[in-house]
């Protein structure tokens, strides 16, 4: 189990909601991290790819630097390779099905009142923990 960190957590979800709201009002764009790598790899007509780069590089550098502040990530994985792809791709078919992730939706959709997004939120928090208690049931292996 992991430990309760409301401070951190706070200030987390406080940077988050303010670089979401720095990207709509610089750039009228919603932070939504599949479809910023989907127009950086393939972008439409006369689409800037730069602050998409910009964007997607400083995801794993701000880990970074969390990492480089505390001195270690407290990170476990109890899945094996094969599960990981697995549920890669179940999150990939699930965004492209859902017009976008949970990032898009969950904090940049519902915060803008999106009807949409407030289904597509409660489907993946439904689906999600559906999938954690199987899990911990045990009853993922016998599927």
């Amino acid at each position: 189990m992991t430990e309760f960190t409301p401070v951190s957590s706070a200030v987390g979800g406080g940077l988050i909601g303010w670089a979401t709201s720095l990207l709509l009002l610089a750039n009228g764009r919603v932070a939504g991290i599949s479809g910023i790598l989907a127009q950086a790899l393939w972008p439409g007509s006369g689409e800037a790819r730069g602050w998409r780069f910009a964007f997607l590089v400083g995801l794993p550098l701000g880990a970074s630097l969390v990492v480089g502040l505390q001195g270690t990530l407290a990170l476990e994985i109890e899945a094996s390779p094969v599960e990981l792809v697995i549920a890669g791709l179940l999150v990939g078919f699930g965004t492209r099905l859902g017009n976008g992730c949970t990032s898009g939706h969950g904090i940049c959709g519902i915060s803008r009142g999106s009807p949409r997004s407030l289904a597509a939120t409660a489907t993946f928090m439904l689906i999600g923990g559906l999938t954690v208690l199987l899990m911990r049931a045990g009853l993922a292996g016998r599927l």
